[in-house]
């Protein structure tokens, strides 16, 4: 995933457009155990990217331990 910034707008490859496309990034925590006894050790940070052109949004999981 190779990703270009200007400074202003971040432009990745979109799947669906198949066309580099502007984007809008950000980090989110995200809770990975359904079990509520649990849930604040399941919390892990997640990349999420949302095309500004068809709103595909692809989030991947930052730390793969």
């Amino acid at each position: 995933m190779a990703a270009i910034n200007d400074g202003v707008d971040m432009a990745e490859h979109c799947s669906t457009c198949d066309r580099e496309t502007p984007h809008a990034v950000r980090v989110q925590i995200q809770t990975e155990s359904n079990k509520r006894e649990n849930a604040a050790f399941s919390r892990e940070p997640y990349r999420v990217s949302e095309c500004q052109i068809c709103g595909t949004t692809t989030s991947t999981r930052m730390n793969n331990a």
